[in-house]
């Protein structure tokens, strides 16, 4: 072989080895941005897993995790703000990626994010809001606008007249008020319409079939009921009996399974559909960018629609 074609081939050698190590080089920068989040763990502390829609909220979250390569690891505080307290206070000796968080009590969370602010963790709200908290995002249906949304539904149920009811949330939530303030500007509209009685019953199917019952007995008049979560408008149908989307209309807010499938039977007159696992999905996305010191929204809204027996099937699984 010639000292010609030598250096010829030994050029052409090291021109397909460069070659080769920038392929390479630009692989793995390609690998590293799309897989910023592989490898992570974050944590996701729900209120409570006793909640059809916040099992949702959760389902929604681990598919989003699971997609991105992101270990989600989950706390149910039982709706107890103390032990959700606990649970972020041990979440942030971990040193997780993100921590996201739907409060029992929008205030009480306050002090219950600060060891994870404190740890420069990205703290983000799902929801419900951490009043007084500088957390990094808030993702939540726009809870006002389903409000009076409800009303307005409600009082073309009942023929925009006559006594109703209200079946408040968790008493401190976010959603709760924000619910509740929609639904009262809402109402307002129409003023042959009276709330004659308003209680909490925590969301909870149970206490709003309680809470009902010790309703009607003051007030056997009413028409109508809005109970500001679907748990509390079953409970609600429970204690109406035959009576529930005859005599009296039940509105609910969240358009859980149950909740979707009593207003096709006729016993809800409707429900405001949120949608808990694109909340948990979108909640995940956000606090993957905020991780990643990528530029996020303050407040990020999940929008919610009125659902009815017209469109009710659109809606149910």
């Amino acid at each position: 072989m010639s000292l010609r074609t030598t250096t010829g081939v030994l050029t052409l050698t090291a021109a397909l080895a460069l070659s080769t190590a920038a392929c390479n080089r630009e692989s793995a920068s390609e690998g590293a941005s799309s897989g910023k989040a592989a490898g992570k763990s974050m944590t996701l502390a729900l209120s409570t897993l006793n909640n059809p829609f916040f099992v949702d909220v959760r389902d929604g979250a681990e598919e989003a995790a699971k997609a991105a390569g992101v270990t989600l690891n989950i706390v149910d505080a039982q709706n107890d703000a103390a032990t959700q307290a606990n649970q972020l206070a041990d979440a942030a000796t971990k040193s997780p990626a993100a921590v996201l968080i739907n409060p029992v009590d929008s205030d009480a969370a306050t002090a219950a994010v600060k060891p994870v602010l404190n740890a420069k963790i990205p703290v983000i709200a799902v929801d419900r809001a951490v009043n007084g908290a500088d957390v990094a995002s808030s993702v939540s249906s726009d809870n006002v606008d389903g409000g009076k949304q409800a009303a307005e539904g409600l009082a073309k149920a009942i023929g925009e007249k006559g006594e109703i009811l209200v079946l408040q949330g968790v008493p401190g939530t976010s959603a709760s008020r924000d619910r509740g303030q929609g639904f009262t500007e809402g109402i307002k509209a129409f003023p042959n319409i009276k709330v004659v009685g308003k209680q909490p019953a925590d969301f909870d199917r149970t206490k709003g079939l309680n809470v009902t019952t010790n309703l009607l007995q003051s007030h056997p008049g009413v028409v109508g009921i809005f109970a500001e979560n679907d748990e509390m408008a079953l409970g609600a149908v429970q204690a109406l009996g035959a009576k529930a989307g005859q005599q009296v209309k039940v509105f609910g807010f969240d358009g859980t399974e149950d909740g979707l499938k009593s207003v096709k039977s006729g016993k809800m007159v409707g429900s405001i559909a949120q949608q808990p696992k694109e909340l948990g999905k979108t909640a995940v996305e956000v606090a993957l960018k905020a991780a990643n010191k990528e530029t996020i929204e303050k407040a990020v809204p999940v929008p919610v629609k009125s659902v009815t027996s017209a469109n009710v099937a659109e809606y149910l699984k």
